[in-house]
C-alpha cells in the first residue's frame, strides 16, 4: 500500500469517527426529549440485567412440570386421533 493510500484510509477513519460521534450526541439529545435514559446507545447492550440463580431443586421442579405438561397434551393428541 503506498503512502497516499495510508493516508487517504486515516484520513477517513477520523471524518467517519466525527461522523459517528455528532451521530451519538444526537441520539442522546433525542432520547433525553424523550425522558430516556442518558448515555451512549450500546449501554443496554453492554451491562445486561443480571440474571438470579435457580437452585437445582427449582430446576427439578421446573423439568417435572414441563414433562407433566408434555405428557398431558400428547395424551390429548392421542385421543384425538
Amino acid at each position: 500500500m503506498t503512502t497516499n493510500d495510508h493516508a487517504l484510509l486515516e484520513a477517513a477513519l477520523i471524518g467517519y469517527q466525527h461522523q459517528a460521534a455528532q451521530l451519538a450526541e444526537k441520539i442522546a439529545d433525542i432520547r433525553r426529549q424523550l425522558g430516556g435514559k442518558s448515555g451512549s446507545a450500546g449501554s443496554a447492550a453492554a451491562s445486561p440485567k443480571k440474571r438470579r440463580p435457580m437452585s437445582a431443586a427449582a430446576r427439578k421442579r421446573i423439568a417435572a412440570a414441563q414433562k407433566k405438561r408434555w405428557e398431558e397434551y400428547h395424551r390429548k393428541q392421542e385421543t384425538k386421533s
